[in-house]
């Protein structure tokens, strides 16, 4: 999450084994996170941080780490403050590309961005989604709220399956995945993983308990 912490927590990522840091960019109602989430987008957002602030926040994490920074926010917050400019502005401080959790695919197809599929998704939207998708393919491994689980979600192995027949886009699974158990029974199945409460939990211990945690998935991950 964006705010006064995140270059040193980014760095701790990167030396932990990180290969893509994401950054949220906080929002009042973020419907598709669970409690870790929304407490960071609350502290954010009391830290003061606003778009401008979260884009000097990318600009400074972008000076420090050399990995791909992918800023994740909500539709509403590029609405407000212009779809191309905010595409425009976090490019040129050191986005890589964009997630909008509550984007659908056909809405601003021009706006380059990570696209999500779900289990729920038709293969015709997942075909979509790979055609239009900056780089890689998001699996979101459940159908609810981000937040940490006591186990992989079943639905994960069909829905690459399934995916795999449609694109040959790298698939990264999220949404759920909070231990390097999991990690590594994802990582048999997609190219890679997204944590991200988890990763929150970890990081409110500080930037070395973060880099210890990272380092840690990306062991079970090799």
């Amino acid at each position: 999450m964006a705010g006064l912490e995140t270059p040193e927590l980014a760095r701790a990522a990167e030396a932990g084994g990180a290969d893509i840091v994401e950054i949220g960019f906080p929002f009042s109602d973020p419907l598709a996170d669970g409690p870790v989430i929304r407490r960071a987008a609350e502290g954010a957002l009391a830290q003061g941080m606003r778009t401008a602030e979260c884009l000097d926040c990318l600009r400074s994490v972008a000076a420090q780490v050399a990995l791909p920074l992918v800023p994740m926010t909500y539709a509403s917050l590029l609405e407000a403050y212009g779809w191309q400019r905010f595409a425009a502005d976090a490019r040129s401080v050191g986005a890589s590309s964009l997630i909008v959790a509550d984007l659908p695919v056909d809405v601003q197809p021009e706006l380059r961005r990570v696209q999500l599929v779900a289990p729920t998704s038709t293969d015709e939207r997942i075909t979509v989604a790979a055609e239009s998708t900056d780089g890689w393919l998001y699996l979101v491994t459940v159908a609810g709220t981000t937040g940490a689980r006591a186990e992989l979600s079943p639905a994960l192995a069909p829905l690459v399956e399934r995916t795999r027949g449609l694109t040959d886009a790298q698939l990264y699974a999220g949404f759920g995945i909070s231990t390097p158990e999991q990690a590594a029974a994802a990582g048999e199945l997609a190219d890679g993983v997204v944590v991200g409460s988890a990763a929150l939990l970890a990081a409110e211990e500080g930037a070395t308990a973060l880099e210890r945690f990272v380092a840690q998935l990306r062991a079970a991950l090799t």
